[in-house]
């Protein structure tokens, strides 16, 4: 049994279409299919059936997967373990985040830790929630900045801070000189919002049945900039955080009254992943910049750094 054989069977089980998972791991599909066909007869078991050009896991399939996957993340942990060892100061982080902090949060930091570790890379990723802790629990990212994750016992979680969630009207809407508004009040308005998977969105569904309203939505965004951009546009009202970049718009931020609208933020990882001593150093960093409010400017944004 060879390593890449085990390498094409997670593929190919994640894929369930052999032309696409020969295409995704750069082979041709007959050296894909001979290499499973010698994997099963080395077995004993069949590992998929085959239904025409489709397959699925075969009962045999799924039990085994389980535990290739945990070799290959051993032997994943065991090359970086090697590697820490020779490169302590050095490496790559794998940093994924949601959308909405790509414009401010993650430059800030990225910036200022890398003063500190000029030698230590990044390989980002921007992606919403449900995906964000899809690649984490496939081990494919170190960190995730991000907004509560879907709980599950191989995801760890650091609360950094609270991010207050305003209601974002138009400069010469009716509501706009109001000091705060309670979500209510605005449920007869067009409401602009994000796409369901995102984190936002989620939240956003969470407040408005808590104020037991349903919103009457007219847009389904994937960034801020836009969804602001569209309020000043008067084509509606928005639930959103007041970000740097925003200033220029023709939009008034309100404190929403009830519900308390706030959005958590934190760091999260793979507990099944080993960190690099770079990963371990920037998760750290995130943390200290946090607990140090007067390192990083932010204090206007989030709740939790106000004095």
């Amino acid at each position: 049994m060879e390593l890449n054989q085990l390498e094409y069977f997670k593929t190919l089980a994640h894929i369930n279409h052999f032309t696409q998972a020969a295409q995704s791991i750069a082979v041709s599909q007959p050296a894909l299919s001979r290499s499973i066909a010698k994997l099963e007869s080395e077995l004993g078991v069949p590992l998929f059936d085959r239904v025409g050009k489709s397959i699925k896991l075969t009962q045999y399939g799924q039990t085994f997967l389980v535990h290739v996957e945990r070799a290959l993340q051993e032997i994943s942990n065991g090359k970086q373990a090697l590697a820490n060892l020779s490169e302590p100061d050095q490496g790559v982080v794998n940093l994924s985040f949601l959308h909405s902090l790509g414009s401010y949060l993650v430059p800030v930091l990225l910036s200022k830790f890398r003063k500190q570790y000029p030698k230590i890379k990044f390989s980002l990723y921007q992606n919403n929630s449900a995906l964000l802790t899809n690649e984490l629990i496939d081990g494919e990212i170190d960190l995730c900045l991000c907004s509560t994750l879907m709980t599950t016992e191989t995801l760890g979680w650091f609360s950094l801070c609270a991010e207050e969630l305003f209601v974002v009207v138009p400069t010469k809407h009716h509501l706009a000189k109001r000091k705060s508004i309670n979500l209510s009040e605005i449920s007869h308005e067009p409401f602009i919002t994000f796409k369901p998977m995102y984190g936002l969105r989620l939240l956003a569904d969470q407040f408005f049945e808590t104020a037991s309203i349903r919103p009457k939505i007219t847009f389904e965004g994937d960034e801020i900039m836009t969804v602001a951009g569209l309020v000043d546009a008067n084509l509606g009202v928005a639930l959103i955080p007041h970000i740097p970049g925003l200033e220029h718009l023709n939009i008034v931020f309100i404190p929403v009254g009830y519900p308390t609208c706030t959005r958590p933020l934190g760091m999260a990882w793979n507990t099944n992943k080993t960190l690099s001593p770079a990963a371990k150093k920037f998760q750290q960093f995130v943390i200290d910049v946090f607990k140090n409010k007067d390192k990083l400017s932010l204090a206007p944004y989030y709740t939790d750094l106000k004095d």
